[in-house]
């Protein structure tokens, strides 16, 4: 895989200056994060050495978690641990205000989807 880079006259980076080009995933199901390095893409993995991550988010009073840890928790925290939020996105608040999702959704401001955590 080859990248293009082009810059003004006098104005590129060293030509051996190190570049790498960053890609993400952002699945609906999974979410994923690579770099091209010497010409081939390379996944990179979490400190667990995970490279395909659940697109999971969980809002906690301690901060936030994301993945694995995040879709783990899911069932016992479901209000608080957002999934599959893609599906959700183009739609309007009278899209969604009767389906059966664990989630309190509010959609005062120009009828787009809110979700609220506590």
């Amino acid at each position: 895989m080859a990248l293009l880079h082009i810059a003004e006259p006098g104005l590129s980076a060293a030509p051996h200056q190190q570049k790498w080009a960053v890609g993400i995933d952002l699945g609906t199901t999974n979410s994923l994060v690579a770099v091209v390095r010497s010409g081939a893409a390379e996944t990179l993995a979490d400190d667990h050495g995970r490279e395909i991550l659940p697109s999971v988010v969980r809002y906690t009073t301690e901060g936030i978690e994301v993945g694995t840890e995040a879709k783990n928790a899911a069932a016992l925290d479901p209000s608080n641990t957002i999934q599959s939020v893609k599906r959700l996105m183009g739609k309007s608040y009278a899209d969604v205000q009767n389906l059966k999702l664990p989630y309190t959704f509010t959609g005062e401001e120009k009828g787009l989807v809110h979700i609220t955590t506590t």
